[in-house]
């Protein structure tokens, strides 16, 4: 029971206080005079009875009732009822106080001049009550107003006593009577529960005033606690909305300042930094405007202004959207069937009360769906004496799926939320209407969600409830109250209220009192109960169902790869690993992962060794990387016991756990997690106390644990709670100690865990409780960890220097403060007696200490352990002879610009990044590892080149991929085009790196050539660091060291006499003792006549010696066989020979980069020769090089001119010659040599005189002056040839002629052709004017220069093997293909040699005479002759040509491959490459005219600076004797394993297998070949951009072969063969052709592995290839009618066809040739049709022409073909068309209808096919042929074999004639 009303006061206006302006209210009387023990008297009543203030009015205003609610200090809400009237006032005084200033004085006197009318002063009855019974206080203060103003005859003493003398129950639903004794009855109902707000209707109006958006704004502002205000110009409205706000919020309370009516004296409240609900008076509107953080409601107009700086969260959205909707329902019903034609009659809103009760109904429903489940989240962590209960926010957060929503989270922070959790969460108590809707009717929410009608039904049903709840009893009897009667406020002559008698008021009071205490006391019997906890979130919330199936699977691989780890099978958990750590993104499998390691640890398999530590981190780490500070799904939590399990064995006694490397995450540095996690343990081992204790004799029910296991704890506690009272003391006593002791033993427990989580592992550094997380998901932070050089984790963090000691204390010292501040609260909050709190925080420094301690011994070790979780190296396969010079470094070859290997947009597998280890050896630097993209891992990356070709070095620092450190790497680039690109380990000292760097230098650029790999092959590598080798072979050294000084004295006297010297026997000639002095045999004669010497006769034995070598030579040979000359011993010549070979420089001294031997016309002599070269560049003299077997005429090379000679050579003859001088005799000389040259061609031999020079001389030179001051003649033309000799030559622009680049016919050179032509730079020729006399004609070019080669070489290097990824990859590749002009140059070089070959192959001589004459004359000169004559373009004829024109014409290979230190400054220069890639171009364009193949020119390209072999070090011939080069191979072969020479290789290897040989090579006799030049025509050579990461460069065949026999194959294919035919050949990995040979490799293959079965020795490959081209050969004469078998040896293709290439590609890959060996079949083995390069189909050529059908058909017949896959044979009516190209076919053969064409453009070959499933059975199977297309293949089958022969004949007819 309690009083109804506590306090009456009766408050007026207080007359002495009127202050400046208003006035002020003075309490008259108060009953009881004392204060009520339980209930103080409140404060401030008068201000509230006037909210705006006491004024005097002139009239009488009617009475006004409203409701003020004051709250007290212990947030009590006191209702205090104001009932309001006026009376009359005495007339003020005219003179003032004195207290009031002197300016209000004057105010008041001036205005009591004027007699004012009389006022009126309000006087207010208030009563103040607990309860908020409004009606029940209206009517009470209006009776007593009443008995007053209608001067009742009722005492008002008795009537105020008994008012405050009433009792009503509080609850329960009782209904009272009272009576205050002036014959009034009023009933008053009491609510049934008074945990429900009540309303009556001010819900349903608030919402009338605002609507329904604005006051779910309110609703959520209040809420989310912001500041509401109300405005109106009603205080009662005030009241009830802001009573409707609370109602609203039920359950929740609102625990804030709420004022409905805030007095005018108390505005400036409203600044207060707290949130308020508050009501003001509209007329201090004003005053609120400038709020800027206020949401303020105005009743009356109806609107929520929102400030701009307030931004309120609303609810989240279905939740929002459905409210609306609902309340739409209830508030408007008729908009539902507003457009209905029809619209039911009956449809209304409810009564104002009911709409009330709905209106709540809604947002009852609206928090049971917010709060759903939230039971399960309360963690209780006492029970007595009473109990004490958390709630988990970041779980429910998360099992709600609703983190990231601001309107919740916002809630659950605020304190009506803490209420709630305090006043509902307790297990044991009653229960009201939101318990049951949250326990039961959550699933019927869920389920009705969407269907309006039902969800109305709820509404009204709840509604129901809660209308019951404020009435319980409906049939109320009317109240009977007296009103007074109309209009008495406005009587004239009103007495004032009487002053009441307080005795007779106390005395009623105190009888009252009296009686009640001898009463019993009213028990109210609360019906206390277990409260239901409803269905679980998760049981909820099943929304999204496919996610769930699709991440089945992705649990399926976190299963696996864990399962994987702990059965030690790391690859395939490495291969899994990067899967599970995208999974990781999923919260399911981040609870798989916590769940099955928590498996494993029940298993006591927590010991691990560091792989699966390894493994387990990074799963952790990658598991925490996306858990928020609030951990909302639990994952941290279900790990922490884990990271204190795992663990592994650094050395005896030391022992790492998991948790050392995963504090790098923010979760543990959240001291609300803590607090989550230890209050759940708690209630953990709380509920296990009780469990223990209560259910020991249920065993039975353990079984089901889980069940149980899920409701237990709040079960448990609220049985506990029942059974409480009953419990003696002591047993009281006993359980509170138990408990207290379970919360301190976890609050220690806690101590430890959290120093283990919080102190680094290296404490010397300060990297504590960092504020954010870390970073990105990609970076998993593991890296802190992975490598279990732990240690890294904390160098990472090590941002501050210096003072360990002072930072380790430090790191101490805040976590220690940090476990204080947990321990403090936690303690605190569940009760922990002071004692054992203060014991606490004794020993928290003592476990931080001792921990830090542990700490530094595991750090010691993990800092030596060996780097884990790195592959082993691999080591890389040496040739012989090739030796490491610095071990492995572990290194990451890191991803260049080329897309292939990084699997990029081209797909196919990452095999880059991968990570190995760099080895340097003598030869090569290598890079050997595996790809880090596990998928990949067991493929094994090579990437190397020779060192010799290394052209740029750069330090570089990357960003490896393996962990977020920048590294330092190096850049690496070779003129092989490869790159290496690496990042040093971080295990790799930088000084190691450095040394790498050092050796790397020394190797690249030896002191000297002897320290090139080529010399030092075989010796130790210390040697060769230090260049100064010993001295091998000293003999052969005196040998050429003696050359070398005849050299030089033999340059003073060129004549000796002849003594019979006889060379010593090879073995003598070893010994020590050649004769040194020989010099002394030889008797000088300088005087003899000059005449009689043959060149011959003057040879001295030394030189002898010397000569038989030189003529071994290549250039001799080849001299021989082109008829310039032999060299006999006899000296008897045939003077007929118009050339002859002169030995003039045979000790080199006339010209050293010359060969000893040279061919000169017959006619000239030595001396003048000697004389001749000074004119010469480097003394490079015109010789002969090449003579056209059929017009005899000759190629000459020779320097370019000097500018002395030059000048001397065309002299102006009308100059005045002062005597015959030394330049003179020389230039005429030089005509002599020239007219020699031109008279040995046999058609100019019988001239006349006009042919001497003279003329020459004469009518070219006739200007004066040097060379600069001569202009040319011409205009040039786009190619920079002259067009004058253009002109001349034909008549037309010679380069323009053709728009494939190549010059017109030959025919346009009968005009007047010159019988030499001399091309030279235009720079040294300026100004040659043609001559129409002579017989020369001086063709002047422009050409590019050295630099110019090695400017475009870098740029095109930089273009196919990109340093780094570019923005836009296919036009960055091709445009800087562009720039960088290769093709140009291979364009100019073409075309000046396509130039020369028609001039010679027209009759005409030509002299190349190019800048010094060894760069570009060489080129030329060399593709002159490869282009002229056939057997150049043999594997025998081609190294004649390189050693003839390269090497012994004097290349400069050292100088322009930088091969030693002097090159280093002048950088590479790749002439000789660019003459390989010329003569590719050409081999493309003519694949059947070269012997050699593709791969043969690749392996010269690489082996030319590679310095394996000796062929290509130095400048000359002269180099080569001087250091003994030449000739040493004889004597020396025999012992060494070693090739010096590149040729021997090749024709070792060529001998073994036919890797260089070119199966289409079918040359035709004597045929000229006339390249296309033209850019479009050329191609990028492959072989800089291909490359093969299985083994490496292709080049070094042991290595590639894997074993030294090259001829047998990699063991990987024979055990891949019986498997699957099926290979995977990956572009930049595999070497195609030898994974997938072409057709005629693999038989011969085939057959050399038979012959060997067979146990016969195997013919050797080439022997077989020719038996079989014979075999072809006569078989095609027998059987001319089928010419098609032969081979494509035959020559029937036209020549256009053959140059345009029908060729096999070198990989063999499109390879179609059958090789038939077998001679029964051979008849059906087919030529290739090859690719028809890029015709349309013929089809689409020929239906242009429309014939009969009849017409068209060259042969038919019926055949069985089989369908596509998985169809059946069936009899068609084939029909080859020959004119339209094609295969037609009918269903039969009346059909007219053509069911299928197959283009014969497409056919790729036919072959003798196999009989499948399915096919006729009674035919031969020989019948069966297949037809393979680039789009499938088609099975036939003819009736019988002849049939089918018949038919493959035709088809391959047809192919061949297109």
């Amino acid at each position: 029971m309690a009083r109804l009303a506590d306090y009456f006061v009766l408050v007026g206006y207080d007359p002495g206080k009127r202050g400046s302006g208003d006035g002020q209210g003075q309490i008259l009387q108060r009953f009881p005079e004392k204060d009520w023990e339980d209930n103080p008297f409140p404060q401030g009543i008068e201000l509230f009875c006037q909210p705006s203030g006491w004024q005097l009015f002139p009239e009488r205003n009617p009475p006004t009732f409203f409701v003020a609610v004051l709250t007290d200090i212990n947030s009590e809400r006191h209702y205090c009822a104001c009932f309001t009237f006026w009376e009359a006032v005495e007339s003020p005084q005219p003179q003032s106080h004195g207290r009031n200033g002197e300016g209000e004085e004057e105010e008041e006197e001036a205005s009591s001049l004027v007699q004012p009318a009389q006022l009126f002063a309000p006087k207010s009855l208030v009563l103040v009550s607990r309860l908020d019974h409004a009606e029940v206080f209206r009517n009470s203060l209006g009776l007593i107003y009443t008995i007053y103003v209608d001067g009742l005859s009722v005492s008002l003493e008795n009537v105020i006593g008994n008012l405050l003398t009433c009792t009503i129950p509080i609850t329960g639903g009782a209904q009272r009577t009272i009576s205050l004794g002036a014959g009034d009855r009023q009933v008053i109902q009491t609510p049934i529960n008074d945990s429900l707000p009540v309303s009556s209707c001010s819900v349903a109006l608030l919402f009338r005033q605002l609507g329904i958006t604005n006051v779910l704004f309110l609703f959520c502002a209040a809420l989310t606690e912001h500041k509401i205000l109300f405005l109106s110009s009603s205080y009662q409205r005030l009241t009830d909305a802001c009573r409707a706000l609370l109602a609203l919020m039920f359950p929740l309370k609102y625990s804030f300042t709420y004022v409905p009516i805030l007095p005018a004296q108390l505005l400036e409240v409203l600044s207060t930094p707290t949130p308020f609900i508050i009501g003001v008076h509209s007329i201090f509107q004003s005053e609120t405007q400038e709020l800027l953080d206020v949401v303020i409601a105005d009743l009356d107009g109806g609107t929520v202004n929102v400030p701009e700086c307030v931004h309120i969260s609303l609810l989240p959205e279905p939740l929002l959207q459905q409210t609306r909707e609902a309340l739409s329902m209830v508030l408007d019903p008729e908009l539902e069937v507003a457009d209905l034609a029809f619209p039911p009659s009956t449809i209304s809103a409810s009564s104002l009360k009911m709409q009330d009760k709905e209106i709540r109904a809604v947002f009852l429903r609206l928090f049971a769906q917010l709060l759903q489940g939230y039971r399960w989240c309360l963690h209780i962590i006492r029970i007595h004496p009473e109990p004490v209960i958390r709630f988990h926010k970041a779980a429910f957060l998360g099992q709600r799926g609703l983190t990231e929503d601001d309107f919740l989270t916002k809630v659950l922070e605020g304190m009506a939320f803490a209420g709630f959790v305090t006043e509902r969460g307790a297990p044991y108590r009653p229960i009201d209407l939101f318990d049951e809707l949250v326990a039961y009717d959550v699933k019927r929410m869920k389920a009705e969600e969407g269907n309006k009608q039902k969800i109305l039904r709820h509404i009204k049903e709840l509604a129901e409830k809660l209308y019951k709840n404020e009435n319980p009893y409906p049939a109320v009897t009317m109240h009977k109250v007296q009103k007074p009667t109309e209009g008495c406020h406005l009587r004239l002559h009103q007495k004032p209220f009487p002053h009441l008698d307080e005795g007779t008021v106390q005395w009623i009071i105190d009888q009252a009192t009296a009686k009640l205490q001898t009463a019993p006391p009213a028990v109210k019997a609360e019906k206390k109960c277990m409260v239901p906890s409803g269905p679980p979130i998760a049981a909820i919330l099943e929304r999204n169902g496919n996610a769930l199936a699709n991440s089945a699977r992705r649990l399926e691989v976190v299963r696996n790869c864990i399962s994987y780890v702990f059965e030690n099978k790391m690859l395939e958990a490495k291969k899994l690993f990067p899967a599970v750590l995208r999974a990781m993104k999923g919260r399911a499998a981040r609870h798989c992962l916590t769940q099955e390691l928590h498996l494993h640890v029940q298993q006591n398999r927590a010991v691990l060794d560091h792989q699966q530590f390894d493994f387990v981190i990074r799963m952790m780490n990658c598991c925490l990387q996306d858990c928020t500070a609030m951990d909302e799904h639990g994952i941290a939590a279900a790990l922490l016991p884990l990271v204190t399990a795992f663990c592994r064995k650094l050395s005896p006694g030391i022992t790492q756990f998991a948790y050392s490397c995963v504090q790098e995450h923010v979760v543990w540095t959240n001291i609300q997690f803590w607090e989550a996690m230890f209050y759940c343990d708690v209630q953990n081992h709380i509920r296990a106390l009780y469990l223990d204790s209560a259910e020991e004799n249920h065993t039975e029910q353990e079984s089901a644990e889980e069940p149980q296991e899920a409701k237990s704890a709040l079960e448990i506690a609220s049985e506990q709670l029942r059974l409480w009272p009953t419990m003696s003391r002591e047993k009281q006593q006993e359980l509170i100690q138990k408990e207290e002791s379970t919360v301190f033993s976890q609050a220690i427990h806690y101590a430890n865990r959290m120093s283990y989580l919080l102190l680094p592992l290296d404490t010397s550094k300060n990297r504590l409780l960092r504020s954010s997380g870390l970073g990105d998901v990609e970076s998993v932070s593991n890296s802190f960890v992975t490598n279990s050089i732990a240690g890294s984790v904390a160098e990472s963090y090590d941002t501050e220097s210096g003072f360990e000691d002072a930072e380790s204390s430090d790191v101490a010292n805040s976590v220690v403060r940090f476990i204080n501040r947990f321990v403090d609260k936690v303690c605190t909050e569940s009760g922990v007696t002071n004692e054992h709190l203060k014991g606490l925080h004794v020993m928290i420094p003592d476990i931080v200490q001792m921990h830090i301690e542990t700490l530094d011994a595991v750090h010691r070790e993990s800092k030596r352990l060996p780097p884990i979780q790195k592959p082993k190296l691999l080591r890389p396969n040496l040739l012989l002879g090739e030796e490491c010079v610095m071990e492995g470094l572990r290194v990451y070859l890191m991803p260049d610009g080329r897309e292939e290997g990084a699997g990029g947009s081209i797909g196919g597998p990452p095999l880059l990044p991968a990570e190995g280890a760099v080895f340097l050896t003598t030869y090569r630097i290598i890079f050997k590892g595996t790809p880090t993209d596990p998928l990949v891992g067991e493929q094994v990356v090579i990437r190397s080149f020779p060192i010799a070709s290394l052209t740029k070095e750069k330090k570089i620092s990357i960003q490896a991929q393996a962990d977020q450190f920048i590294q330092e790497g190096l850049q690496l680039r070779s003129c092989t085009f490869q790159l290496l690109k690496i990042a040093f380990d971080e295990e790799v000292a930088s000084d190691s790196a450095e040394i790498f760097r050092k050796h790397l230098h020394k190797l690249r650029y030896p002191q000297h050539v002897r320290g090139t790999f080529a010399f030092t092959v075989g010796q130790s590598p210390k040697q060769a660091m230090q260049p100064k080798a010993k001295e091998k072979n000293p003999s052969l050294r005196t040998l050429s060291k003696n050359l070398v000084k005849n050299a030089k004295r033999t340059i003073g006297r060129q004549y000796v006499t002849r003594k019979k010297y006889t060379p010593p026997a090879w073995e003598q000639r070893g010994s020590q003792h050649f004769p040194e002095d020989n010099e002394d045999e030889i008797s000088v004669s300088e005087e003899l006549d000059r005449s009689t010497l043959t060149p011959s006769s003057t040879m001295r034995p030394s030189e002898k010696m010397t000569m038989t070598h030189v003529v071994e030579r290549a250039c001799c040979r080849d001299y021989q066989r082109l008829g310039l000359g032999t060299l006999s011993s006899s000296l008897t010549r045939s003077k007929n020979e118009p050339f002859r070979i002169s030995t003039v420089n045979r000790m080199y001294a006339i010209c050293r980069s010359y060969p000893g031997l040279l061919i000169v016309p017959q006619s000239i002599q030595d001396n003048t020769i000697q004389r001749i070269s000074r004119c010469y560049r480097q003394s490079r003299f015109p010789v002969v090089c090449w003579r056209n077997s059929r017009t005899k005429a000759v190629l000459l090379r020779s320097g370019g001119l000097h500018g002395k000679g030059v000048v001397g050579l065309f002299k102006s003859q009308n100059a005045p010659t002062p005597g015959p001088s030394q330049a003179d005799s020389t230039s005429l000389e030089q005509e002599k040599y020239l007219q020699a040259v031109i008279n040995s061609m046999p058609h100019y031999s019988d001239a006349g005189g006009r042919n001497t020079l003279s003329g020459f001389t004469s009518a070219h030179m006739s200007s004066a002056g040097k060379w600069g001051s001569i202009r040319a003649s011409g205009r040039m033309s786009s190619y920079a040839l002259n067009v004058e000799i253009g002109s001349r030559l034909a008549g037309k622009d010679l380069l323009g002629t053709q728009h494939n680049g190549t010059p017109a016919e030959p025919s346009f050179l009968r005009q007047h052709r010159a019988s030499l032509y001399i091309i030279g730079d235009k720079s040294q020729l300026k100004g040659v004017k043609p001559d129409p006399l002579q017989h020369w004609e001086v063709v002047p070019i422009e050409v590019f220069d050295v630099r110019q080669v090695k400017a475009s070489f870098k740029k095109l290097m930089k273009a196919c093997v990109p340093g780094c990824p570019s923005s836009d990859p296919s036009v960055a590749y091709l445009r800087s293909l562009e720039d960088s002009e290769w093709l140009s140059q291979i364009h100019k070089i073409l075309q000046i040699s396509v130039l020369v070959v028609e001039l010679l192959d027209t009759g005409s001589s030509v002299l190349v005479s190019l800048e010094d004459g060894w760069d570009i004359t060489t080129q030329v000169v060399s593709l002159v002759q490869l282009l002229s004559d056939p057997y150049y373009r043999t594997l025998e004829g081609f190294r004649l040509l390189v050693e003839k024109e390269w090497l012994s014409f004097g290349h400069r290979f050292s100088h322009r491959g930088a091969q030693t230190l002097a090159g280093q400054s002048s950088g590479f220069a790749p002439i000789f490459l660019q003459f390989l890639d010329c003569v590719h171009q050409i081999h493309l364009q003519f694949p059947m005219e070269f012997e050699f193949s593709q791969y043969y020119l690749k392996f010269l390209s690489y082996h030319y600076i590679s310095n394996r072999f000796r062929t290509f070090l130095l400048d000359s011939d002269y180099e080569r004797i001087e250091l003994g080069l030449l000739y040493e191979e004889k004597g020396e072969r025999k012992g060494q394993q070693f090739s010096k020479s590149i040729w021997d290789y090749i024709d070792r290897l060529n001998k073994k297998a036919p890797i260089f040989f070119n199966y289409l090579y079918a040359p035709e006799d004597g045929e000229v070949l006339r390249p296309y030049s033209n850019i479009s025509n050329l191609k990028v050579w492959d072989y800089y951009t291909e490359e093969t990461l299985s083994e490496g460069p292709p080049y070094d065949w042991e290595l590639a072969q894997g074993q030294p026999e090259p001829a047998e194959e990699p063991d990987r294919q024979d055990t891949a063969a019986p498997q699957s035919k099926r290979r995977i050949i990956w572009p930049c990995y595999d070497n195609r052709s030898r994974v997938e040979p072409d057709a005629i490799s693999k038989l011969l293959e085939e057959l050399q592995n038979l012959e060997m079965e067979l146990g016969q020795v195997p013919e050797r490959w080439k022997d077989t290839w020719d038996k079989v081209k014979a075999s072809q050969r006569t078989e095609g004469r027998q059987e001319g009618n089928r010419t098609p078998s032969s081979l494509l040896m035959s020559s029937g293709l036209s020549h256009h066809r053959r140059s345009l290439g029908v060729y096999l590609q070198e990989s063999g890959v499109g390879s179609t040739l059958n090789l038939s060996l077998d001679s029964d079949t051979s008849s059906t083995s087919t030529p290739s049709s090859g690719k028809p390069g890029g015709r349309r189909s013929t089809s689409t050529l020929y239906s242009q022409f429309q014939m009969s059908e009849s017409e068209n058909r060259s042969y038919e017949g019926s055949l069985y073909k089989k369908g596509a896959f998985m169809k059946p044979w069936k009899s068609r009516w084939f029909v080859l068309d020959k004119t339209k190209h094609q295969l037609r076919y009918y269903d039969s053969r009346m059909d007219t209808e053509c069911k299928g064409v197959i283009d014969l453009a497409e056919v790729e070959s036919i072959t003798p096919g196999t009989p499948t499933m399915g096919a006729p059975k009674t035919v031969d199977e020989k019948a069966f042929f297949d037809l393979k297309t680039t789009k499938r293949v088609y099975n036939f089958c003819a009736q019988d074999v002849q049939l089918a022969q018949q038919w493959i004949d035709r088809i391959q007819s047809c192919l061949s004639d297109a």
